[in-house]
């Protein structure tokens, strides 16, 4: 292990280098550009010895995956806003498929009004495709995670699709040191994958993908649910053999910091972590017993997880930097649904911002999280969600 200094979008390239990825198929898309351009340039110089395929789209991206996948080999591609919704069909193929492809998702808001700073919408409007979704708030954080991605997607109780998010430009294109592992290393930990069930070969033809009859249909996507709620105990396992082999541990599906005792927790997703770390600490030498959750994985959702923190507070400041329109904050009402079937129901205040890049300061995540404490001493809950530094 050795300590390098990039961008998350060159760390993420690095990461196909040590995982051993053996086709990189992908189109440029702002702010996603640089990591297949980073592969490109490591392939040129016999540093990534897979097969880089430059594609016309990202929904060819998608499916040159798959049918990489379908013969077995371990595929990777990158991708940010518009371009993951031009791949919105073979997503849904992939997963229903059950091909462990990984996917480095870099959020940036939807267009129209052009926008190519960070916003959530992009990975949120496929929580339902099956894809498994992690989002990171460090540049160490993602290559790891990317590497670790592979272990989950490929383990026979899983096998579903992977998609690792991270803030365009604020982890994309910043500079950070993360800790670089050798091919050889990462052996130890991720072997080749050898498909469990179908593979595509000429020498064993098989047929998939055929009209399956109601008969049937349904049951097919069971096993697709039962493998993605399987991924939280599979994770738990993988974070483990991770730790004792590399000393990198991230915090599991949720990261928790000063919650043990805490009234209010403020939960988010993303790059906000730092900023949050820092209003929390503020705050409990202010006397504001408050914590901080960070949401790694959101698909599958940590219900017992929040289940049993909700249990021990008294409110969670859920921040999304999102919003499922006509509705809210996707996680916050995630939350508010895994709290449902509990006795103990804490308040769950909603918060939106943070669109479009917006800056969230440790000052204003500081007066979210006053917010919600006015809501636990007063009892008025307030409106649904709140969309925190709007113009007027």
């Amino acid at each position: 292990m050795k300590t390098e200094l990039m961008s998350a979008n060159y760390a993420a390239a690095r990461a196909v280098v040590s995982a051993r990825v053996e086709v990189v198929a992908a189109y440029p898309i702002t702010p996603a550009t640089t990591v297949p351009e980073q592969v490109a340039l490591l392939n040129e110089k016999g540093i990534y010895t897979g097969q880089f395929i430059r594609v016309e789209s990202e929904h060819s991206a998608m499916f040159a995956c798959i049918g990489a996948s379908s013969t077995g080999a371990r595929a990777f591609t990158a991708t940010s806003s518009n371009g993951l919704l031009l791949m919105d069909e073979a997503l849904h193929w992939a997963a229903a498929a059950r091909l462990p492809i990984v996917l480095n998702n870099i959020n940036r808001s939807v267009s129209p009004s052009w926008n190519i700073h960070v916003t959530h919408d992009d990975s949120y409007s496929k929580r339902d495709t099956g894809w498994i979704q992690f989002y990171v708030s460090s540049v160490d954080e993602l290559y790891h995670t990317i590497i670790q991605s592979f272990k989950l997607a490929e383990d026979e109780r899983v096998l579903m699709p992977v998609m690792v998010n991270a803030d365009g430009f604020v982890l994309s294109h910043t500079l950070s040191t993360f800790d670089y592992l050798e091919p050889e290393e990462v052996d130890k930990f991720l072997p080749p994958y050898s498909p469990p069930h179908w593979v595509m070969d000429p020498q064993n033809p098989v047929s998939h993908g055929n009209i399956v009859f109601p008969e049937y249909y349904q049951e097919f996507r069971y096993m697709m649910h039962e493998g993605t709620l399987n991924a939280l105990k599979v994770y738990d396992e993988i974070e483990k053999k991770y730790k004792k082999l590399f000393g990198k541990y991230f915090g599991g599906p949720i990261d928790c910091h000063k919650c043990e005792d805490a009234e209010v927790v403020f939960t988010s997703q993303g790059s906000m972590a730092a900023e949050a770390i820092d209003a929390v600490n503020e705050l409990r030498e202010e006397g504001y017993k408050v914590g901080n959750a960070r949401m790694r994985m959101i698909r599958p959702f940590p219900v017992e997880k929040i289940r049993e923190l909700g249990s021990r507070v008294k409110a969670f400041s859920s921040f999304d930097r999102g919003v499922s329109y006509g509705f809210g904050g996707p996680v916050a009402n995630d939350i508010r649904a895994s709290m449902y079937h509990t006795k103990h129901r804490p308040i769950i205040k909603s918060y939106i911002g943070g669109l479009g890049g917006r800056d969230m300061t440790v000052e204003d995540i500081k007066d979210v999280i006053l917010d919600t404490f006015n809501s636990v001493e007063s009892g008025e809950l307030g409106p649904e969600e709140t969309w925190h530094d709007l113009m007027e």
